[in-house]
């Protein structure tokens, strides 16, 4: 099977962790040993989070004048280089020389008039205390919203519409690599009107977004023709009431049955989104639930599994 595996930002940094180089190879070490007995049968696939990295990189950033500071669409090319990098090495470490990987720089475009502009939603960086955020914001004129009982920082959060190196990443697919792509949602880019160059009607740049890597790994998943798209995260499964006494984990459901239910929009919501589009548009499965679970979820043992063949609406336990 061609199999699109999505890592959720606990493979990479535990909330509360240190943004260490050391805490992430050891997060990314775990990651790799739950996908290794994947890659041993299947073609692979993989995209990750970078919203940690990436604030990380802000604020080093920061340290620059305003006007020396690098946009968002480089800190993420930055981090996809990064974190790349470990995932090749930990995997490669597990699997056999002669498999090879590669870990391309993905550019993704969005609209320029996305409505996500004038409100940002997505997460990005370390958790502050209100105190904190608040001095933060008025000195670098950032936009923060609460996450839980901390604050954070908040960036517009657009829409993919076109993964611009699809066909170097079915070729590579081809010839038996391990692709790693499409990090931190791709690097958000647009097209607007050429100034200044004769001949030319539009110029592709960079964006001050972060694209939503749930969706950004389902348009990839679709896309590549992928069997099964699984969204790696904390949670072993899809839960109904969740942290209540009555909480229970949905091992199978049709797009329908999950569309019916209704999912926190910061956390589980925007998978339940992405897997069920997945699910409606190409016919196959699409898939939510803990890293260290992906073995069995290839073998639908473990997991939410979402697809249009499941009539009825079945639990675990």
């Amino acid at each position: 099977m061609r199999v699109v595996v999505a890592l959720g930002g606990n493979a990479l940094l535990k909330r509360g962790e240190p943004m260490t180089a050391d805490v992430q190879r050891r997060n990314i070490r775990i990651a790799a040993e739950a996908m290794a007995p994947v890659a041993r049968e299947h073609q692979l696939v993989i995209s990750h989070g970078n919203g940690p990295q990436v604030g990380l990189l802000a604020l080093q950033g920061a340290a620059y004048r305003p006007d020396e500071a690098y946009p968002l669409d480089v800190l993420g090319a930055e981090t996809e280089g990064m974190i790349g990098y470990m995932i090749e090495q930990e995997l490669g470490n597990l699997l056999p020389f002669e498999v090879p990987f590669a870990t391309l720089l993905t550019m993704v475009e969005v609209d320029g008039d996305d409505p996500a502009f004038g409100d940002p939603t997505k997460f990005v960086g370390p958790v502050y205390g209100a105190a904190e955020a608040e001095r933060i914001a008025a000195e670098k004129g950032w936009v923060f919203k609460a996450d839980g009982a901390s604050w954070r920082r908040v960036v517009p959060s657009p829409a993919p519409k076109r993964i611009f190196e699809i066909r170097p990443i079915r070729w590579l697919l081809d010839q038996g690599t391990i692709v790693i792509c499409a990090g931190g949602g791709g690097i958000p880019t647009m097209y607007q009107p050429a100034m200044h160059q004769p001949g030319k009607e539009r110029t592709l740049v960079g964006v001050e977004a972060v694209i939503d890597k749930d969706l950004c790994s389902e348009l990839l998943a679709r896309e590549l023709g992928a069997d099964l798209l699984i969204m790696a995260t904390d949670a072993e499964a899809v839960f109904l009431g969740w942290g209540t006494p009555d909480a229970r984990a949905i091992h199978r459901a049709s797009p329908d049955a999950m569309g019916s239910y209704s999912f926190p929009a910061g956390s589980m919501g925007p998978k339940v989104d992405a897997a069920c589009r997945f699910a409606t548009a190409t016919g196959r499965t699409a898939a939510i639930g803990a890293l260290a679970d992906i073995p069995a979820i290839v073998r639908g043992e473990k997991g939410t599994l979402i697809d249009n063949a499941f009539t009825t609406t079945s639990w675990h336990g």
